[in-house]
């Protein structure tokens, strides 16, 4: 059975061997389903939970 990944930008669910796999110089591991969903979240700093086409769109910050 093959594995999948979560998107961490958009939330969409991606097998492996697709997608790509960007590591912080802090060591957090961020899995990304597109180009797109990279480009918001590592350049643009765009917030998923303020567009429409993902999986976060209006759900409030968990807070611990």
């Amino acid at each position: 059975m093959p594995t999948t990944h979560k998107c961490s930008f958009c939330g969409r669910d991606f097998l492996h061997g697709t997608g790509m796999l960007y590591v912080r110089n802090d060591g957090t591991q961020l899995w990304f389903c597109s180009r797109k969903c990279r480009i918001y979240m590592i350049e643009q700093r765009k917030d998923a939970r303020k567009l429409k086409w993902t999986a976060f769109y209006g759900k409030k910050e968990r807070r611990a």
